[in-house]
């Protein structure tokens, strides 16, 4: 098969057949099969997690891409629910923790748990960002539980959920900082140190009273519990505490649930927390400890929203190169022609790019602020880019709501607000490399 411009692969001059040419010797070094880049790329990954991504893109397939544009254009419909249902059978809302406890295998420990959950939310996120984010928004409200150490939280409230989870009751946690007058402040230190927070606990007899509201909240409509994170009474967000607000507890409540132009599919809920009575047993990792908690969540979780981007990415990039293939100009298939395969080319390479990072990132054991902030602006910023020269390959078609380039799109716009805007992130770089910024000694005048 040959496009516009391009030689036969059997041409003689044609790469392939100038490798096959030369010295067995060498020919290993630089010869290869055609074969697509996903199945390239994957074969770079060790083998469990090799499988784990072939795994979580055939899910994917299965059970997300059939339901993404009718969940996206009729939020709260039964595909949210199917799509949980099937996503506790297959273990991925208990995948934090090992068997018995959780879903994933002992083996799997091996890798960090940035790099298989970036694999997990590219793979459901190219089917679709909205349902995507309902899955992995979950992991979000988990990760302070955690991250605190605190073994007892750990027994007490994500086991048995996990249990109900693995046995057909999807049991869901959100993660809760941002608030009507303090968004970015809970993300970056200097703005946090200025903030007056707007939830805050006041200590009584055997817990607190937890008062505020808390808003863009993903998931926070459909959680069972929430890690909800509050300053103490009369002190500043360095008072940040997490505590455990579960459904039910007299005085908490979802009361809005926002309509968004992107990621439908995931709410975005306002809670109210009117005096709500949080016993002490609910307190995670200790008083006082919530901003650290806040911080090395997002740490954690900033790469895997890269990841976010990334797979929305594909999603459009793929719709654009299947309508290239299928769509005809004039008398030619418009894939023939080479101003079409310089945008297609573009697109991959962005795509490259964006994995890289977020692979090279998650690799690491200790998430570090600077690299997870980076990886998070580099996609987002990357994936809209994407999306619109998917748009634009599609021309009419790609304006239309049935469309997947359209709907990633408006996906892709809010993977550059949440998890911090990016422009917070980038001052998260530059809190992180403080030091390569101090300034130098002044340099004289001349003369």
């Amino acid at each position: 098969m040959t496009l516009s411009g391009h030689l036969d692969p059997a041409d003689p001059l044609h790469p392939r057949a100038a490798f096959a040419r030369l010295p067995s010797l060498v020919r290993p070094l630089v010869a290869y099969e055609p074969e697509p880049l996903w199945e390239a790329d994957t074969r770079l990954l060790p083998l469990a997690l090799r499988r784990y991504r072939r795994k979580v893109r055939e899910f994917a397939a299965r059970v997300l891409a059939p339901r993404a544009l009718a969940a996206d254009l009729a939020p709260h419909g039964p595909e949210e629910r199917e799509v949980l249902l099937a996503a506790a059978r297959e273990g991925y809302l208990t995948d934090l923790l090992p068997v018995p406890f959780g879903s994933i295998s002992w083996s799997r420990l091996r890798h960090p748990i940035a790099l298989a959950q970036s694999l997990k939310m590219e793979e459901l996120c190219a089917a679709c960002g909205g349902l995507g984010l309902l899955v992995g928004a979950h992991g979000l409200g988990c990760a302070p539980l955690l991250l605190s150490g605190d073994l007892g939280a750990v027994r007490r409230f994500l086991l048995p959920a996990y249990r109900r989870t693995r046995s057909g009751d999807p049991q869901l946690f959100a993660f809760a900082i941002t608030e009507p007058g303090a968004g970015s402040d809970a993300e970056e230190s200097s703005g946090a140190s200025r903030a007056q927070p707007g939830t805050r606990a006041r200590r009584v007899e055997g817990g607190f009273r937890l008062s505020g509201r808390k808003i863009y909240i993903s998931g926070g409509d459909v959680a069972h519990a929430v890690t909800v994170f509050a300053a103490l009474e009369d002190e500043g967000l360095a008072s940040w505490t997490c505590f455990v607000v579960v459904r039910g507890m007299p005085g908490f409540s979802v009361v809005r649930r926002e309509l968004k132009m992107g990621q439908r599919a995931s709410g975005a809920a306002e809670l109210l927390f009117e005096d709500v009575f949080v016993p002490d047993s609910h307190v995670v990792g200790g008083p006082r400890r919530g901003w650290a908690l806040n911080r090395a969540t997002l740490n954690l979780s900033r790469v895997p929203v890269g990841a976010i981007a990334l797979g929305i990415a594909r999603g459009a990039a793929e719709a654009a190169v299947e309508f290239a293939r299928r769509a005809r100009l004039g008398a030619r298939p418009l894939v023939d022609y080479q101003e079409v395969q310089l945008e297609i080319a573009r697109m991959w390479t962005d795509l490259a790019a964006m994995r890289a990072l977020v692979w090279q990132y998650a690799s690491r054991w200790t998430p570090r602020q600077a690299r997870a902030s980076m990886a998070k602006v580099f996609c987002a910023d990357a994936a809209v880019r994407v999306c619109e020269r998917a748009m634009a390959l599609m021309a009419e078609d790609g304006l239309l709501q049935r469309n997947r380039a359209e709907k990633a799109f408006r996906d892709a716009r809010l993977t550059q607000i949440y998890e911090g805007t990016n422009q917070i992130n980038l001052l998260a770089v530059v809190e992180d490399q403080l030091e390569e910024l101090a300034p130098l000694a002044a340099i004289p005048p001349a003369g």
